[in-house]
């Protein structure tokens, strides 16, 4: 079974506020057994344009990674997330195996 994976890419646009969302969804994540492979660290863009700030998490499964973004607790945090940063969001299916 293929695994998903959330892609990120976004600019905070207050910090402070920001680490209510991180306070929950970092347990929320770990809970559906998921695990950031990136959150925010150091990034070289070579090509194309990106915002400063690139997360990805891995999930099971790519509908582990669907069924995650679609709970009602998720929708929550997302509403604040999106009130504090913008970006893109994506959910990917790795390859099989």
């Amino acid at each position: 079974m293929a695994k998903g994976y959330w892609v990120v890419n976004n600019v905070v646009d207050d910090p402070e506020a920001y680490r209510v969302y991180q306070a929950f969804v970092g347990p929320y994540l770990a809970g559906r057994g998921a695990k950031f492979l990136t959150r925010g660290g150091q990034q070289t863009i070579v090509e194309g344009e990106l915002l400063p700030r690139t997360m990805i998490v891995e999930f099971p499964s790519y509908a582990d990674a669907v069924a995650a973004y679609e709970t009602a607790d998720y929708e929550n945090a997302r509403k604040l997330r999106l009130g504090l940063s913008r970006g893109t969001f994506a959910i990917v299916e790795g390859l099989g195996g």
